[in-house]
């Protein structure tokens, strides 16, 4: 039996709200921003790398957002378009917003970094009245990202969201996705996490990531004291990660824990995007969670070896492929309770 019920007569498997961006990675990598002169451009933000990474799956998705009136917006569009990605919620801005531009720095295979430009940013000028009941009735979950709520009128516009999934019994899947770009205190981050949270089937995010949600209830928690707080609340699983250290998933009294696949990584980041595409695969499939968890970090190890996020994420034949060479190689990597 599916821990979350998911209704299987809607024709959407996913409906995401959140950050749509453009990537800049460098082809000259291992050198700094300094020194970089040459990059190569992808569809990025974290829910829109998740949007083409369970279209590569074969799962239908739907998108809330909104892109600039401009040549990048055009690129969006067609990015979703090509992957197949419903864009008919996807709205154009009227007052000069831009798509975010993120820099990536890969100094090494260990270590990169982000450089993002978020000043009037049209992600963040969703509003409430590009939300409507029908879209989100249409589809078997609701992701909300965790940036969509660090300014108005986007945070009200997920808000709007979430009222309308519980209308609707639609689950919410909560990526926590926190940038610290646009939010004003810790308090204001809690507050507006916290919110989200209390209503969502699924949560995903790192340790650090649920301490920022939890900033209002006092004494920090450790990762069990975590997952029964919100199981408290709505959530049916909780997965809390620990990047290297490899992740979690807490289901009832249960945990099931995960090492990485074993990769040689190109960068250090994207895996999140691969792991949270390939886990909801899952879920949607109604396979157990260590099946989920076991799909969820394999595809995030071939992310992190990949030049880009969304235009390399995998079928699934390939994530099943890599599982099994690794197996051969390295044995099971989950740890069942």
């Amino acid at each position: 039996m599916s821990i979350i019920a998911f209704d299987t007569a809607r024709p959407l498997d996913l409906v995401l709200l959140g950050r749509v961006a453009i990537d800049f990675n460098p082809v000259d990598y291992f050198q700094t921003l300094v020194e970089s002169t040459t990059f190569k451009k992808y569809l990025g933000g974290s829910p829109a790398n998740i949007a083409v990474g369970l279209a590569r799956l074969q799962k239908k998705c739907g998108f809330f957002a909104r892109v600039s009136d401009d040549r990048f917006g055009e690129y969006a569009i067609s990015e979703f378009t090509r992957e197949g990605v419903d864009t008919s919620r996807v709205v154009r801005c009227t007052n000069g917003e831009k798509l975010g531009l993120t820099f990536t720095e890969i100094l090494s295979r260990d270590e990169s970094s982000i450089l993002m430009y978020r000043n009037n940013i049209a992600d963040l000028a969703l509003e409430p009245g590009d939300i409507d009941e029908d879209y989100i009735k249409s589809a078997k979950a609701l992701l909300i990202s965790g940036t969509s709520l660090a300014q108005s009128p986007s945070r009200e516009a997920a808000l709007k969201a979430v009222t309308l999934a519980q209308k609707t019994n639609t689950p919410i899947v909560f990526d926590i996705d926190y940038r610290p770009y646009n939010w004003v205190s810790k308090d204001e981050i809690a507050l507006y996490y916290a919110r989200v949270a209390e209503a969502a089937s699924v949560i995903l995010g790192s340790r650090e990531e649920y301490d920022l949600t939890e900033v209002l209830l006092g004494t920090p928690m450790t990762d069990a004291q975590s997952a029964a707080y919100w199981q408290g609340k709505s959530a049916k699983i909780v997965v809390i990660k620990h990047g290297k250290q490899g992740s979690t998933a807490y289901v009832g009294g249960d945990s099931y824990s995960i090492k990485p696949f074993p990769i040689d990584a190109l960068k250090s980041f994207g895996g999140g995007d691969g792991y949270g595409s390939a886990f909801l695969y899952g879920l949607l499939e109604g396979w157990s969670i260590p099946d989920c968890l076991e799909l969820g970090s394999a595809s995030a190890s071939l992310l992190v070896g990949a030049h880009g996020c969304s235009a390399f994420m995998p079928t699934l034949g390939e994530i099943q492929t890599f599982i099994a060479d690794c197996k051969a190689q390295y044995g099971e990597m989950v740890a069942r309770s």
